[in-house]
């Protein structure tokens, strides 16, 4: 942990002490052996190892720090089902293979939420919707699109126009919007702690401050080495380290954009204030194109986030602009004090989807969820480990992709840099002529 985390700790509720209190196995000398390893204990990794558990499949699971202290336990906390794209796009690139894809990502959100249920996992959930709201009249059309869209998909989403989006959200700001009954809000670290419990539970064995070093082939097994000194030999090989994903196997880094995502807390606030922002609770995100995320959490803080530096934050000052939007969204919240700041990164695609991939046979990577790790993590990373474990490659409808590099990766932080620079100025020029 960096030491501004250290300066500036966050409550158990929504930081990593629960970690730090319920030490994971220590490492151990010798060679383990098992039917699969993943490497990341994140929400992904940890879904993929309850499901492998689950059927009796012996399963390692290799963690650089600790399961949650990546992006899995900083997020925003937002469950929001499908994926960047919507039914209509999704079937002109796959055809009438989209069908089943679409079935998955919509209903991801009332996968996590049934998962919470059936495992009776302690972290905050309340499905109760999320809302996107639109900034200008081009997104008030998209709004219109998505709903009109998933509405024939049977999904319980509506639009909602200027006056009904003032009311929920408590700002004059935005021109319109649309609610998805779908979605939802749970506390993203216990989340992942619940499924790491069940997990070990059901036989897994986790460890944390192991990061993996090489997988190379050795005997008709996958040998993965990490850096205290043993080799975990796995039939099968499953790689879910997201925006934290480094130079383990071949060009995988370079497929993704790790993008640093900002949050801060506000003490918790009185009912007056409550019922003015954000009165019937809802996930909430806005449509512009360096969107801000915002909602409630059990204490009663607002949680407010967005797109932060693209290096890790050294000073409480890089979340001035985050601070800044809030008050300018919410100028209610002016005398409420910000208690907590934190920062995860978002692995971001250049095609702004997951990517699925198995560069040789019994490797399997999933990654890049661009900021619905929740609910894809999690809906994505058990159909993947069905399908591993059944051989069915329909068990997952999702495109497996060779493994592409994004041209000039290695200048990955200019190009994003001077792109948050250029969408910025876009979405003010829009707020300013709406």
């Amino acid at each position: 942990m960096s030491d501004l985390y250290t300066q500036n700790p966050v409550p158990p509720s929504l930081w990593h002490t629960s970690c730090q209190q319920r030490p994971l196995l220590a490492a151990q000398s010798g060679d383990l052996t098992a039917d699969v390893v993943i490497i990341g204990a994140g929400i992904a990794g940890l879904s993929a190892a309850l499901e492998f558990s689950k059927k009796g499949i012996a399963c390692v699971v290799l963690e650089a720090k600790q399961p949650g202290w990546g992006a899995s336990g900083r997020n925003g906390g937002m469950v929001i089902p499908g994926l960047k794209y919507d039914p209509n796009e999704l079937t002109k690139r796959y055809g009438s293979s989209a069908d089943s894809l679409i079935d998955m990502v919509g209903g991801a959100a009332d996968f996590v939420f049934d998962l919470v249920r059936k495992y009776d996992i302690d972290c905050e959930a309340r499905q109760e919707g999320w809302i996107q709201t639109a900034h200008n009249p081009s997104s008030l059309h998209v709004a219109e699109n998505k709903v009109s869209q998933w509405q024939k998909w049977g999904a319980n989403v509506r639009l909602l126009d200027k006056e009904e989006v003032q009311d929920r959200i408590g700002s004059n700001r935005y021109l319109g919007g649309w609610i998805d009954y779908r979605g939802g809000v749970i506390n993203p670290l216990k989340y992942t702690l619940g499924l790491l419990n069940r997990a070990r539970k059901l036989g897994a064995k986790v460890y944390g401050g192991n990061r993996a070093l090489s997988i190379t082939r050795e005997n008709n097994s996958w040998c993965v080495k990490t850096e205290n000194g043993y080799v975990v030999r796995a039939n099968k090989v499953l790689i879910t380290t997201n925006g934290y994903t480094d130079d383990l196997w071949p060009n995988l880094k370079k497929t993704i954009l790790p993008v640093n995502s900002f949050i801060i807390a506000t003490e918790p606030l009185c009912e007056t204030l409550r019922k003015k922002v954000l009165p019937y609770g809802q996930a909430c995100t806005d449509s512009r194109r360096l969107l801000v995320y915002f909602r409630y959490n059990d204490e009663g803080r607002f949680i407010f986030g967005g797109r932060g530096t693209i290096s890790e934050p050294y000073s409480t000052k890089q979340w001035a602009h985050i601070e800044k939007n809030m008050l300018d969204i919410f100028p209610q919240l002016k005398h409420a004090a910000i208690e907590y700041r934190w920062a995860g990164r978002v692995g971001v695609t250049k095609d702004a989807l997951v990517h699925a991939h198995q560069p040789a046979p019994g490797v399997y990577a999933l990654l890049g969820f661009n900021g619905r790790g929740i609910a894809l993590a999690t809906r994505m990373a058990v159909a993947l480990a069905q399908s591993m474990i059944t051989g069915i490659k329909s068990v997952f409808p999702y495109p497996e992709t060779p493994i592409k590099p994004i041209p000039l990766h290695s200048w990955h932080k200019f190009y994003i840099g001077s792109g948050v620079a250029w969408f910025r100025l876009l979405d003010k020029l829009e707020q300013n002529h709406k």
